[in-house]
């Protein structure tokens, strides 16, 4: 496979320049017209010579997204793209605005082998992890096709970012590049559905970046009936190593909780998630699950919903609600794809 250009540091861009017989200059011209001008092609890069541009189409992959589909909320603006990706695969990302400014959930996969019974993003099955470039043309589409500027990133779409961490950290340093996005670490916010190892590798990194836990279960019994992650990685070693990432980062983790009717919202699992995580630097994040027919799943009702929080807070444990954005156009990733492939 060809190298992506997108996906290059301005270190490694510089050395393949050179290594073309360029000199090492035009190494920062096409940087920036990758990172800043935030171009769909090789063809845009007018101050490029063509000899050079087709050096470039010659050797490398240039990896772009185009929009497939595209759904607006008639609520919130809330904003979901279906892209289709250089190989003819399909990705999901979503578009947020709130007062601060506007956040897109990207995808960090082509599915995800994760399994999560409640989410739909794993129905349709893994395909392959994406590049830093591809993640990051999430972000260059979304921005170019709605005429705004991002300000915050949740890699919370389809996959799971400790499963393609490499490329995930490579994302990471390019978007908050000052010669690029230059969006702050402070910003971005990094799921998983519990990859213990993965945890530990980014906590040596010490990165100002918000980790979330999708926790979703207070225990073993319920957590691994619902997350076969939870098989290799049980509750009390997911939090341990959670309480380590505090120590070392002083960041605090904000813990996803979807909220099924039924099977993790009584007041017991409320009173056996407090107890577990109380001392820590933590927020819990309650969220009604997404009604997927594949699953059967159903969200708690709103009485629930309060109850689990007011048990939470009599623990001291800061809980809130999220808010659901985009329910008209199911904003859920997972969704689209899994209709395209069906189609």
């Amino acid at each position: 496979m060809k190298k992506d250009l997108r996906s290059m540091s301005l270190s490694q861009l510089e050395e393949e320049i050179l290594g073309l017989g360029e000199p090492k200059f035009k190494a920062k011209q096409i940087y920036s017209w990758l990172h800043q001008h935030q171009v769909s092609s090789v063809d845009e890069m007018t101050n490029i010579s063509k000899a050079l541009r087709e050096k470039l189409k010659d050797n490398y992959e240039f990896c772009s997204c185009s929009i497939e589909k595209k759904l607006v909320s008639v609520y919130d603006d809330t904003v979901k793209y279906l892209f289709e990706l250089n190989d003819g695969e399909y990705i999901e990302s979503v578009v947020m605005k709130y007062k601060y400014g506007y956040t897109i959930c990207v995808s960090s996969q082509v599915g995800c082998k994760m399994g999560c019974k409640f989410c739909a993003s794993t129905i349709a099955g893994f395909v392959r992890n994406l590049t830093a470039g591809e993640i990051l043309a999430q972000v260059y589409t979304a921005q170019k096709d709605l005429s705004i500027r991002i300000s915050h990133v949740v890699l919370m779409g389809v996959g799971e970012p400790m499963d393609n961490f490499d490329n995930v950290m490579d994302f990471i340093s390019l978007i908050t590049d000052e010669k690029g996005q230059n969006m702050s670490m402070r910003n971005i916010s990094l799921s998983t559905c519990g990859v213990v190892d993965g945890i530990y590798r980014l906590m040596e990194k010490k990165l100002q970046l918000t980790l979330s836990i999708s926790l979703h279960a207070p225990n073993d019994e319920i957590r691994s009936r619902t997350m076969p992650v939870n098989n290799k990685w049980g509750v009390d070693e997911l939090l341990k190593a959670c309480r380590d990432y505090t120590k070392a980062t002083n960041r605090r983790i904000s813990f996803e909780y979807a909220m099924i009717s039924g099977v993790n919202d009584s007041d017991e699992c409320a009173r056996e998630l407090a107890k577990k995580l109380r001392g820590m630097l933590a927020h819990v994040n309650l969220i009604p699950v997404n009604e997927v027919k594949e699953t059967g799943y159903k969200k708690s009702n709103d009485e629930r919903i309060r109850r689990f929080v007011s048990v939470m807070e009599s623990y001291g444990i800061n809980t809130t609600v999220r808010r659901t954005l985009g329910s008209d156009i199911n904003a859920s990733c997972g969704q689209l794809r899994r209709k395209k492939k069906e189609e």
